[in-house]
């Protein structure tokens, strides 16, 4: 099955990583406020990243490498998927 590793920038600028099977159904989850307690309150959100694993245990790997990074690191990475698509 796969897994998706996900970053939403939310309503006041903040990002949240976290992983799915499911992502739309995750997506709505945390605009209806059932998502993740730090996403509660924080919408509207927009889908920045996302990246698609194999397995559920390399998912959360990359999900927590992605959470050790500063912001400035995690914008880079958005800029380089932005750049590598134009």
């Amino acid at each position: 099955m796969d897994w998706t590793v996900y970053i939403l920038r939310c309503g006041d600028g903040t990002l949240y990583t976290g992983i799915t099977n499911d992502l739309d159904h995750r997506l709505a989850e945390h605009e209806s406020g059932h998502g993740a307690k730090y996403t509660k309150g924080r919408g509207p959100f927009q889908l920045v990243y996302q990246e698609t694993s194999t397995g559920r245990g390399p998912a959360l790997r990359r999900e927590s490498e992605i959470k050790s990074f500063n912001r400035k690191s995690k914008l880079m990475l958005l800029d380089s998927i932005v750049s590598a698509g134009r």
